[in-house]
């Protein structure tokens, strides 16, 4: 008895906990028996399902949009907190209507613009940064200085300088974009491994042959994080330059739909296009970008 207990104080204070054995009895003549004998003990289906990610965050979800039902009941007031069944109603007429449909295509085209010039502008200055000194200096200095400062609060020079046009807009979205994902993309040039360099050197690569071939593919996570923080950045800033560029221009995308419906106080519509924003970024992340990284830096073995 006393040993027994000894056996089991010692197992408890074991660490890391000692894993109880498994054992499958095998006959060695027998192969036929041997081939249906499971090696593998098999979760409980909840346990499978809840592996999956896309269950999980659906679950997440859900739990989500039932407080926010309950909320919605409990306050008993749409004009300041409708529930979620009213703005999936809303929602759902907006995509019927077409009009919901058109504000996102708005949004969406000077998005890419701003996001495309950006990345473009991102680039060659981080490629004259990693060449010479003076470009370094340049990237420094800029980014010390553009990076903290707000890109909508651009927007009124922006208005003074191209008008109530799409070029206000897509300024402040270069803005937005790059800054950060210079600073990302020149942080993972420096982070490339001396080894690299001198393979690239050896093979006489130099100029722009040396960035696209050694440093853009070693410093890709560093990249494709300065990707995803400057689509943030430049969403956000649309959306928040499209409330007041669309209030003084009449159109827009998502920003003017908010704007247009809370001044005629249609809350539902509000949160409608609020959960738009929110599934463009969803779908944006989740799509492209994941994609983007398990055929690249996780294909490569450069990130797991």
């Amino acid at each position: 008895m006393s040993t027994l207990s000894h056996a089991d104080n010692t197992n408890k204070r074991a660490y890391p906990p000692i894993r109880p054995e498994y054992e499958i009895e095998i006959s060695p003549f027998n192969h036929e028996a041997n081939s249906h004998l499971a090696l593998e003990k098999k979760l409980p289906l909840v346990q499978r399902l809840w592996h999956i990610e896309g269950i999980r965050k659906t679950v997440i979800l859900l739990v989500v949009a039932l407080i926010w039902e309950l909320a919605g009941r409990w306050a008993d007031n749409d004009l300041l907190l409708p529930t979620f069944m009213q703005t999936f109603h809303a929602f759902m007429a907006g995509i019927a209507s077409g009009e919901l449909l058109e504000r996102v295509s708005v949004s969406i085209g000077v998005l890419l613009q701003g996001y495309a010039l950006g990345i473009v502008l991102a680039f060659l200055l981080t490629t004259v940064a990693v060449s010479t000194q003076l470009g370094r200096d340049v990237l420094s200095t800029f980014t010390a200085m553009f990076n903290p400062l707000p890109a909508i609060a651009l927007l009124p020079l922006a208005l003074m300088w191209f008008g109530l046009g799409n070029g206000s807009l897509i300024f402040v979205l270069v803005h937005s974009v790059l800054w950060p994902l210079a600073l990302n993309t020149f942080a993972g040039f420096q982070g490339v491994p001396a080894t690299l360099r001198m393979a690239g050197r050896n093979y006489g690569l130099s100029g722009m042959a040396y960035v696209v071939h050694i440093l853009i593919p070693a410093a890709l996570p560093s990249i494709l994080s300065g990707l995803k923080v400057g689509w943030a950045f430049a969403w956000r800033t649309l959306i928040a330059a499209e409330l007041v560029f669309g209030a003084s221009s009449g159109e827009g995308g998502l920003g003017w739909y908010i704007f247009q419906n809370r001044n005629e106080l249609n809350t539902d519509k509000v949160f409608a296009g609020l959960a738009m924003v929110i599934i463009l970024g969803l779908v944006v992340e989740g799509l492209v970008f994941k994609t983007l990284e398990r055929l690249t830096i996780r294909r490569w073995g450069i990130q797991h």
